[in-house]
C-alpha cells in the first residue's frame, strides 16, 4: 500500500515536472524567437566559442551577423562585445570586435568586455559600461533559447530597458541547450 502510494506520488511529481519544463520551454522559445529589437543606445553581443583558427564559431558568427545587420539598419549606434578567454586561448571579445570591424563597423563604435565569462558577468559589466557612457537602453543578442535568461540577468543587474534579438541559426544542439536553460533560468532567478 505504501509502496503503491510512493510510486503514484513519484509518477505525479514527474508528470508535473515534465509539464513545467514543457510550458517553461515553450514560453522561453516564443520569447526568444519574437525579436523586440527597437532603437536603443547600445547592443550587447554575448560571447561564445572561438574556433581553433581564431575565427568565431558558427553560433558566435550568427550573433555577430545579427548585430551587424541591426547596427547597419540604425537600431543602435554602439555595440558591446562580451566574452572571456576560452579553452582555445582566444579573447572572445577581441575576436568579436575584429569580426565586426571586418563587417564595416568602425572600431570606435565597438566596446569590449573581455571578462564576460558568463551571462550574469556580462550583465554586470554591461551595466557599468552603460553607466559610464550614459546609456539607458540595450538590445541583447544571443541564441533564441538564451534571450529570456539574458533579459533576466540584465534586469537583475539593474538595467531596466532591455530588448532582445536572436541569431538566425538553428542547430540540433539547440535541443540540449533548451534543456540546459530550464535549470539555468531558475538558478539566475533565485540566486543572482
Amino acid at each position: 500500500m505504501l509502496r503503491t502510494r510512493w510510486i503514484k506520488g513519484s509518477g505525479l511529481l514527474l508528470l508535473v515536472l515534465l509539464l513545467w519544463f514543457i510550458i517553461h520551454s515553450a514560453i522561453m522559445i516564443a520569447d526568444g524567437l519574437q525579436d523586440d529589437a527597437r532603437q536603443t543606445d547600445v547592443a550587447v553581443v554575448l560571447g561564445n566559442k572561438v574556433d581553433d583558427n581564431g575565427q568565431p564559431a558558427h553560433r558566435l558568427q550568427a550573433r555577430l551577423d545579427k548585430a551587424a545587420d541591426l547596427y547597419q539598419q540604425g537600431y543602435f549606434p554602439f555595440i558591446i562585445v562580451s566574452g572571456g578567454v576560452g579553452k582555445e586561448g582566444f579573447d572572445e571579445a577581441e575576436v568579436m570586435k575584429d569580426y565586426l570591424m571586418n563587417r564595416g563597423i568602425p572600431a570606435e563604435q565597438i566596446l569590449t568586455d573581455s571578462a564576460g565569462n558568463n551571462t550574469f558577468l556580462t550583465a554586470k559589466h554591461t551595466d557599468a559600461i552603460m553607466d559610464d557612457s550614459g546609456f539607458t537602453s540595450v538590445t541583447v543578442i544571443s541564441q533564441y533559447f538564451h534571450i529570456t535568461r539574458t533579459k533576466l540577468a540584465f534586469h537583475k543587474a539593474g538595467i531596466e530597458n532591455v530588448s532582445g534579438a536572436h541569431a538566425d541559426l538553428f542547430e540540433w544542439r539547440d535541443l540540449y541547450s533548451i534543456f540546459r536553460e530550464w535549470p539555468a533560468f531558475y538558478k539566475y532567478l533565485l540566486f543572482y
